[in-house]
Order: structure tokens, then C-alpha cells, then sequence
């Protein structure tokens, strides 16, 4: 007696799943970070310095001004970067060259892509490390290059090897000469940036010191000679 066949799964179920799974990635390992406590009283703080505005000014005329006052502080509130997220950013620009040279080292050893990434991760540590270890669990969970590499999007130059995994994973192409000459160019732009920025500091150091002279120059110097000059006129 034949045996009674298999029941065949629903058809379209192997894409559901896999749309499931990606799904669930993103819930897991997403690249939007909760909001700040100090972002979360932007907001208020805008709204309060409106109806302070408006109480102060004491007429429904000036309801437009609190508007626009509220509109303009919390924008200008919401520019301006927490510390603790600007050391953040540093840092994690800091490390990036390091992290590049470790992550092509790794793939010449033959390393995988979520291997290597992992290893770095734990190598470097700190906030770079998170990032990186996350792309590494992204990746080990199925996810594709495009979403797990995402997670460096917000580090500066970050999607500079972002945009190179994935070209690779799409070609085919080694990783590790790409990032090794990305590693070359980062160092490179800081190189840069601290030359200007002591250039920029030289003037900045010079500048208080004009001003200390300029007032001395005019008593010392100019205002005798208009007084003079005024005097035979006069």
C-alpha cells in the first residue's frame, strides 16, 4: 500500500518566511537608536519658551511670535549635538582606520566576512565594536550585506565601507584591498584636517591678541593727532 504523499507547504510560504526573518532582523539589530534624554526635551522646552511669549506679551497678537519662537528654538535646539554623542562620534571615527586594517587582515587570513567582522569587533571595542558586532550577527543571521553593513551609516566614513561590502558581496570581488586603500585615504583626511585645524588655531591665538592692541593703538596713537588736528581747526 503506497504511503499517502507529503503534504506540500502553501505556496508563497518560503517568501513569507524569509520576509519574516528579515523582519525580525530589523526589529533586532536596528540602526535607529532610541532617542537621547535630552533630545526628548527638545520639544518641551520649545513649547514652554512659546507660551512664555505669549504670557509676557499679553494679547492674542502675539501668538504668532510664540509660534515661531517655539518652531525656531526647537529647531535650533535639535542642531545641537550631546556631548556625550559627539565623544561618540569621535571615537568611532578614530578607530575606523584601525577597524579597516584589522577587517582586510582578517579576510587575507581567510577569515569570513561575519568572522572577521566579529573578531574586529571585539578587537577594537567600544562603540565601533557594538557596530561592528552587530553586522556580524546581522550577517550570521541571514540578513543581507546591504542591511547588516548599515549599521556603520551613521559613523563618519563609515559608508565608505558599507558601500565597498557590499559591492563585494554583489561582484564577488576581495574586500580587503578596498579597505586597506580606504584605511590609506581615512588617514590620509585626518592627516589633512589636523594640519588645517593648526592653522586655524594659529589664527584663532593671534586674533585676541590684535584685539588687545588695537584699542592701545588708537588711544596712543590716533586719538592725539585728531585731537591736535582738531585743535588748530578749531
Amino acid at each position: 500500500m503506497a504511503g499517502r504523499p507529503a503534504a506540500r507547504p502553501p505556496r508563497g510560504g518560503g517568501a513569507l518566511t524569509m520576509f519574516a526573518a528579515r523582519r525580525r532582523l530589523r526589529q533586532l539589530f536596528g540602526t535607529t537608536p532610541p532617542p537621547a534624554a535630552a533630545t526628548r526635551l527638545v520639544g518641551p522646552v520649545a513649547v514652554l519658551a512659546g507660551i512664555t511669549v505669549l504670557v509676557l506679551g499679553g494679547g492674542w497678537l502675539f501668538v504668532p511670535l510664540s509660534v515661531a519662537v517655539a518652531v525656531v528654538l526647537d529647531r535650533l535646539l535639535r542642531r545641537i549635538e550631546p556631548p556625550g554623542a559627539r565623544r561618540q562620534r569621535l571615537r568611532e571615527a578614530a578607530d575606523l582606520p584601525l577597524a579597516a586594517d584589522l577587517l582586510a587582515a582578517a579576510l587575507r587570513a581567510g577569515a569570513p566576512v561575519d568572522g572577521a567582522a566579529m573578531a574586529v569587533a571585539d578587537a577594537v571595542a567600544g562603540p565601533l565594536g557594538e557596530r561592528l558586532r552587530r553586522v556580524a550577527r546581522a550577517l550570521r543571521l541571514g540578513a543581507e550585506p546591504v542591511e547588516a553593513w548599515q549599521h556603520l551609516a551613521a559613523v563618519p566614513a563609515g559608508e565608505r565601507i558599507a558601500a565597498a561590502a557590499t559591492r563585494s558581496a554583489a561582484s564577488g570581488a576581495a574586500l580587503a584591498g578596498a579597505l586597506t586603500r580606504l584605511a590609506d585615504d581615512l588617514r590620509s583626511g585626518r592627516s589633512a584636517t589636523a594640519e588645517a585645524a593648526a592653522r586655524r588655531a594659529g589664527v584663532l591665538i593671534v586674533l585676541p591678541l590684535g584685539l588687545c592692541f588695537l584699542p592701545a593703538f588708537i588711544l596712543a596713537g590716533l586719538v592725539p593727532v585728531i585731537v591736535a588736528v582738531l585743535g588748530d581747526v578749531l
